[in-house]
């Protein structure tokens, strides 16, 4: 994740602090310095660096920390506060009719953020089509009209044309109906004159509500002059940080918001339409620090469930409270989990899972983790309806047949029977209580009854 190394080094600075009432200037300097090593190494621009380490520093030495807050909470607020405060507001996207022109250099990640983006907005009720004008690129056509398909939203592109200032008039033609256009522009592999030339012929002919500039996050100092450059031509509204799924540092895309004075919309955190957030300054620091994101958390919660639902009407998780649970159910379970997202990131928006309790598990554990359910799920596709709707018939004979047929081992399918029951358990504790018992019962089972269980428990941040 983005300034990952910064949250690791910053947690472990912290933890020094831990049973101090007070600071003393020896502490807050220790913990600045460390502060300005990861945010330069994460290719944040040196004068945001000294800027936001002062606010910390003189914070820190001057404020009283109030009754009853330890140091390290204390240092903790701080931190977190001039951390929201150094990336800003979120980039007003209103839920209404708009235009959104999309800048930025080839391999910035444009056209899929395009898609991403479209795939956001239909999901709050929203009717977007996406506009190809890129004719520079080989393959943009191709990839765009298979990403629009992936994310269900309209396209308009042509594949055969050569004028990218007329597929875009043609476009907005085409797509009228649409609430939200988002034109996507070529890029190049440098800020040259005829990119930046035709970006601003397309701005005049579809005459965007916003501009959002869209970078890599692994761009580093070179986003600076990339930023002060579109600013200039066609003004930057917002910034789109693209592929913080990897080992990106992140800083730049800092830098850029600064220098174009303006804000974060959207982060892209993985390959598929879905991999998409809308960028909340408080939710994203708050992951940053090993607190947590909550409210980014339910929201992927609310819409695997819808989604898992989509894909099997007959399936009612509320039904879980009524009748035996199956390992049919047990399977929609994973489907709706797997559908929030990579387990690592799920992780990090739970408080007291995130951060500082990821920094101690093996580098490897969320792989491990992942081929654990992977595994499961290749298990009960090798299961008959008879041993899905009632788990209890599978013997000896029939665990090495399943085992066989999944390409697993014997161990591993009485591992999931063993977590099918664990589950059914919790489920009964449950039944034939009033309302609420579905949220108390999915919390317990994410703590420890269910496929949460292997992954610990809860906690919660010093400040909510």
């Amino acid at each position: 994740m983005v300034l990952d190394d910064l949250g690791t080094s910053l947690r472990s600075s912290l933890d020094t602090l831990q049973g101090k009432a007070r600071l003393d200037e020896d502490d807050v300097e220790e913990i600045v310095k460390e502060i300005q090593r990861s945010l330069l190494s994460a290719d944040v621009d040196v004068s945001l660096v000294m800027e936001l380490s002062d606010s910390i520093k003189t914070r820190a030495v001057e404020e009283e920390p109030p009754g009853g807050t330890t140091a390290r909470d204390h240092v903790l607020k701080i931190v977190y506060e001039e951390m929201v405060a150094l990336v800003g507001d979120s980039t007003e996207l209103p839920l209404e009719s708009q235009t959104i022109l999309l800048a930025g250099l080839q391999g910035s990640g444009k056209t899929t953020s395009a898609a991403k983006m479209a795939w956001w907005f239909s999901k709050k009720g929203l009717r977007p089509a996406v506009i190809q004008t890129d004719t520079f690129r080989p393959g943009a056509y191709d990839q765009a009209k298979q990403m629009c398909e992936r994310a269900e939203v309209e396209f308009y592109g042509d594949p055969d044309a050569d004028d990218p200032v007329a597929i875009a008039r043609e476009g907005m033609a085409a797509t009228a109906d649409a609430d939200i256009h988002i034109v996507d522009t070529a890029g190049r592999h440098a800020l040259e004159d005829d990119l930046i030339a035709e970006i601003e012929e397309i701005e005049r002919v579809v005459d965007p509500d916003r501009s959002l500039l869209v970078l890599d996050a692994a761009i580093g100092q070179g986003a600076k002059e990339q930023a002060r450059q579109f600013e200039t031509s066609i003004g930057i509204d917002g910034v789109v940080i693209t592929k913080l799924d990897g080992t990106a540092k992140g800083g730049g895309a800092l830098t850029a918001v600064n220098e174009t004075d303006s804000s974060i919309a959207f982060l892209g955190t993985g390959e598929t339409v879905q991999d998409v957030e809308r960028f909340e300054p408080s939710g994203f620091i708050s992951r940053l620090l090993g607190m947590g994101d909550l409210k980014q958390l339910s929201e992927r919660v609310e819409r695997a469930m819808a989604e898992a639902q989509e894909a099997d009407e007959d399936w009612d998780p509320e039904q879980l409270l009524e009748g035996n649970f199956t390992l049919k159910d047990m399977q929609k379970q994973m489907d709706a989990m797997n559908r929030m997202g990579p387990l690592d990131q799920v992780m990090d928006m739970i408080p007291g899972l995130g951060g500082g309790m990821m920094d101690q598990l093996p580098d490897d554990a969320m792989d491990v983790t992942q081929d654990r359910m992977r595994k499961f799920e290749r298990i009960m596709d090798s299961m008959t309806d008879e041993e899905l709707e009632n788990p209890k018939v599978v013997g000896q004979s029939r665990t090495e047949r399943i085992a066989r047929g999944s390409g697993t081992d014997v161990e591993t399918v009485r591992q999931l029977l063993e977590q099918h029951s664990m589950m059914e358990r919790t489920i009964n504790q449950f039944q034939g209580m009033g309302e609420g018992d579905m949220q108390r019962m999915m919390k317990k089972m994410g703590g420890g009854g269910g496929l949460g269980g292997a992954l610990g428990g809860g906690g919660k941040g010093p400040f909510g």
